[in-house]
């Protein structure tokens, strides 16, 4: 096994989370991080973007690493993986594009 699939179980089994949880919730603060890290805002793209690289990396990684009885099966989890990662992001990604104040308030 890979020392990134070590760390992903590392985490999955310190937190008691499965993963599913963990690919909502890792969308969503890098998608804050890399806001943060570019100096953009939540309505702009790269931030989204670069969730969705690391998500594609991600997923490419495990199709790479694990050997599934079933293609199909595996390519499922990993669409379910994908959808699940994005959904957040996209959604203040939208958010923030289309209803700011929602998320700033007003000034």
């Amino acid at each position: 096994m890979s020392d990134w699939y070590e760390v992903k179980l590392l985490v999955e089994h310190a937190t008691g989370w499965p993963m599913d949880t963990l690919h909502v919730m890792a969308g969503v603060i890098l998608q804050l991080v890399f806001a943060t890290l570019l100096r953009r805002s939540l309505a702009d793209l790269r931030p989204w973007g670069l969730v969705l690289l690391f998500e594609l990396a991600n997923e490419a990684h495990d199709l790479w690493v694990e050997r599934w009885p079933s293609l199909g099966m595996q390519l499922g989890e990993g669409l379910r993986d994908l959808i699940g990662t994005m959904l957040l992001p996209t959604l203040l990604l939208l958010i923030a594009r289309t209803r700011p104040r929602l998320l700033a308030g007003r000034r």
